[in-house]
This record gives C-alpha cells, structure tokens and sequence, in this order.
C-alpha cells in the first residue's frame, strides 16, 4: 500500500499512519486525534449529528454514492421502544476491490470511532460488523481493537461518562459475495441464507431483525470521525462540489507500484498513475475499470475523467468502489471478461432465473469464443442474452454481470470478431501478443 508523505492531490487522513509501528493500536490512534471525533459527537443533540454529516455531503463509499447523512435521517423516531440497528457491511467482494480489509488491518479504530457516532446518531444501542470470515487477520485485529475500545470505556454503558450505551458485534460472514448486497447482507447476519429481499420495505424501516437499521460501508463510516473533528467546511474543502471529501483509489493489474491511494474525489487516472509510477514498463494500457469489475470499462480515450461520481457516470460508467483494475495490450479482453463473468455465475444466488440462467449462458457464449467453437453469431447472442438479465434481475448483481460484456463489446468489438476468425483466442499465451495474422486489431 502507498504511505508515502503527502504530496500534492494525495489527501492521506485515513491512511495518513498505516505506515506506523502498531499503527492498528488505540494508543497510536489516539496520538492521532482518535475519538476526538466522537467526543465533539457525543456533546451534540443526536439529530445535530445527522445534520453535520449531511452538510459535509459525504457520501457512501460502497459503491451506490448515497448520501450518508440522509441515509440516517430514514430512520424513524416515533417509536422508542423499537430497537436500531447499526450494520456494517464489512464484506469486501467486488473483484479489484481492496481497500476495506487495508482499513480494517491499518485503522480498525476509525471504523470503530466511527460505528460510535452513527450509532449515536441513529439512537442505536448495538452494533454490528459483518466480515468476510476468509481474511482471519482482519477479523483478529478488528476483535483485538474491540477489546481494546470495551477496556477504555468507548463501548458498553456510559459511553466516556455521556450516559449513551453500546454493544459492538463483530460477525464473520461465510463468504458469499452476494451478500455484499445489504439486505442478503441482513438474512446472513439472522442466520439464513444470504439471499436480496424484497423490496420495499427499505432496510431503514424493516432491517435487521425487522427494525429500523442503517447498513454503510466500512470506509463510509470510518470517514465520519474526521467530519466531526475538523466540521463540513473541511470535509467540502477536498474533492468537487457534487463529490467532496477523501476517498481511497485501489490501484491494481498492470501498474508499477499498485496499492491504495487516498486522495480528492475528482483526481484522474492518468494522476494516479503517475503516482503509481505508470504502467509497467514497456507497455501501454488498454482498458481499466473505474469501480470493480461490475462497472462499464474504460480505455486510454478516458485517462482524464475526474474519478467522481458525477464525472465517471457522465462517461458511461460507474465510480463503484474505486477499484481501478488496469490492463495493458497484453490482455485478452475476452478472456477477461470471461474470467469475471465465471465468477458472477458462481456466486449467483440462485434466486431469481434472469440472473441464475443468464450468468450461465453468458458463460458458455465467451467459453466458445474463447476455445474455438463459438458461432458467427454468438457476439450478438451475447448481447441478447446480457439484454435479458441487466435490469431484469432481482439484485443488482445481473446489472454488474452485463457490465464488463456490454462495454467490452462497444469498445473491443473487433477483439472479438478476432476469436470468431481466428477459430478461438488469437492471444499467444507464451508471448502475450496477438498472434500471426490478426495484427489489424
């Protein structure tokens, strides 16, 4: 990961101590502002904390880019006997997305700093972090962090002497990517199946349990803290005007130095390459995807898009989870996009047929045209099939399924007339160049 010292366009607040012996620990945090955060939280009105997010214009980091401090204000109030429920979806799963687990590992107390205030907020008495049960070192320090904010008197009854009580759970899920989807998230957690629900009602109104529960991403609630020590006007003084604060780009594939990069909301790729030292020497990119695999691709045509969601989504796409896959000449685009479409049929839910039966053709549609036995018309095939499961799905799985096809298609087309011509992948896996005969790609 990149911890180098700040330099111009890099905005290090979460990541500005990753580089720091035992910087996971709460004294290390603390040298650091630690829990001031919550401190200036817990001496305003619960509702003065909503505003104070809202007016900061943060946004969920998770990929939808809702407003967090609205998403709060959904929670009703009228009934005081009936519990809230803070979620956090911890459940890091998009392919090319890996900036929660470094959080979690680097500053697991600024999520905890940060589940405190929400909670808060929303007048939730317990909380609950649900984690992908594969990365055990992440689940360690989360639970050794825990601990270590119960001993201080940060969790449990009378939060730091405010009269405020709250029980923190940390979960670790089984390790379906479907439940990245916040309310499969939520049937997990209860002990079912990971599987979307219907749909209203809303979380907000019927969640966890069937209560009032606000579910965020890890890194948007590990913002909050900063937003309530340093005010809004600070927060809006990075990024745009739609897109304000701090985010962390993940940096992955084809780059000299990949890793995370926390910087505005509206930097470019090609900034960001340069920080990452560019693409690996002696090559050029040919695509990138701007938020994991599920959002449209790019090309080199769009090195200079502002990564913000207004930006990216005005150029056909989506900022996702900024997870910035980059590829050189040396791939094969179908072969790629085979790979991610693999993986969605695996981990489809089952649950609705769009998604359960689409996936799967999609899958053999790219196998033919990667191993030779495709039909002439097979790419437009591909395009039918995709048609009839983006928006026709049960979740938005289907939606990033079609994605990478979709997109690919526009922008490779000839890639894959390629494979059709040449009888299967004319990529020479040795070499990694097109082979003889197709260099008019």
């Amino acid at each position: 990961m990149d911890t180098a010292a700040p330099r111009t366009g890099l905005t290090p607040v979460l990541s500005r101590h990753w580089d720091e012996p035992q910087s996971w620990t709460i004294d290390n945090y603390r040298e650091h502002g630690g829990y001031d955060g919550l401190r200036a939280a817990l001496a305003m009105p619960p509702d003065d904390v909503i505003e104070t997010v809202k007016a900061s214009g943060l946004r969920g980091r998770g990929g939808a880019g809702f407003s967090v401090g609205t998403k709060w204000s959904f929670i009703p109030q009228d009934d005081p006997t009936t519990p809230h429920y803070l979620v956090v979806n911890a459940d890091e799963s998009e392919p090319g997305t890996c900036k929660d687990m470094p959080l979690l590992l680097g500053s697991p107390h600024s999520l905890i700093e940060g589940a405190i205030i929400a909670s808060y907020a929303i007048r939730a008495h317990h909380a609950f972090v649900y984690v992908r049960g594969e990365v055990v070192p992440v689940l360690r320090r989360l639970h050794r962090a825990v601990a270590e904010a119960y001993d201080a008197g940060l969790l449990g009854s009378d939060v730091l002497g405010s009269g405020f009580d709250l029980e923190l759970t940390v979960h670790a899920g089984a390790g379906a990517y479907i439940c990245g989807e916040e309310t499969a998230l939520l049937d997990s957690l209860e002990g079912r199946r990971g599987q979307p629900r219907l749909r209203p009602p809303f979380p907000a109104v019927a969640g966890l349990y069937a209560c009032p529960t606000v579910v965020n991403n890890v890194e948007s609630i590990a913002s909050v803290p900063s937003v309530l020590a340093h005010g809004p006007d600070w927060f809006r003084s990075m990024g745009t005007e739609k897109s304000p604060g701090f985010t962390l780009y993940s940096l992955s594939g084809h780059v000299e130095k990949p890793g995370q990069y926390e910087a505005p909301l509206g930097i470019t790729l090609r900034e960001l390459l340069d920080y990452a030292g560019g693409v690996r020497a002696g090559h050029e990119l040919k695509f990138w995807t701007p938020g994991g695999s599920s959002t449209p691709m790019f090309t080199d045509e769009h090195l200079d898009v502002p990564l913000d969601y207004e930006g990216v989504g005005a150029a056909g796409s989506m900022l996702g989870t900024k997870a910035l896959q980059i590829f050189d000449e040396t791939t094969c685009v179908v072969r790629a996009v085979l790979r991610w479409t693999e993986f969605y049929a695996h981990e489809s839910c089952g649950k609705c047929t769009p998604c359960r039966e689409g996936t799967y053709w999609l899958v053999q549609l790219l196998r033919g045209l990667e191993n030779g036995t495709a039909d002439p018309g097979d790419v437009d095939k591909l395009l039918d099939v995709t048609a009839s499961v983006v928006g026709k799905s049960f979740c938005a799985l289907g939606d990033g399924a079609g994605s990478p096809i979709t997109s690919s298609i526009r922008y490779f087309r000839d890639e894959y007339a390629a494979h059709l011509d040449h009888g299967g992948c004319p990529f020479d896996p040795v070499r990694s160049t097109l082979m003889a005969g197709v260099d008019s790609i």
